[in-house]
């Protein structure tokens, strides 16, 4: 149904033709993308995950003021960029994808790729100070509560 609201809304237009394309598409990606999917989700402690939501969005807007202000008030030779390796813990794959989602988010860090054994992440840090810090930081604020949630 999500699709086919989505289709119609790109469309802008409830014609036949639209509506027809539209339940085709809405029937056709997901018995496609199904084996895509890592493995059946299942959520658990709902608390933790509206904490760790209030989290994320808070890290983002305190991320965006950090970072606007490294570019805007600092020399580019004052900002010491890098990549830290965060050993990890969490197996899940439904975890790793959302923590990959939130370092993404967070603007001034991308991930940029994971161990084959799913071990250890290479993070890029746009304005780092404190590898240490980083790593605690990363796994006590948003590994700890997706490990909770997801295993």
């Amino acid at each position: 149904m999500a699709l086919l609201l989505l289709w119609i809304l790109l469309m802008q237009s409830l014609s036949a033709g639209t509506l027809v394309l539209g339940v085709a598409l809405a029937l056709f990606w997901p018995a496609v993308t199904a084996r895509l999917r890592p493995a059946p989700v299942r959520l658990r402690r709902p608390l933790v995950m509206a904490r760790l939501l209030g989290r994320v969005v808070i890290e983002m807007l305190r991320s965006n003021a950090e970072v606007a202000w490294a570019i805007l008030a600092r020399r580019s030779r004052d900002i010491r960029s890098g990549f830290v390796l965060v050993p990890l813990e969490l197996r899940d794959p439904n975890g790793l994808a959302v923590l990959a989602m939130i370092v993404t988010f967070t603007p001034g860090t991308a991930w940029a790729q994971l161990s084959a054994d799913n071990r250890v992440l290479l993070l890029h840090v746009l304005a780092l100070q404190s590898e240490a810090e980083l790593v605690a930081f990363i796994k006590h604020r948003y590994e700890r509560p997706l490990k909770e949630i997801f295993e």
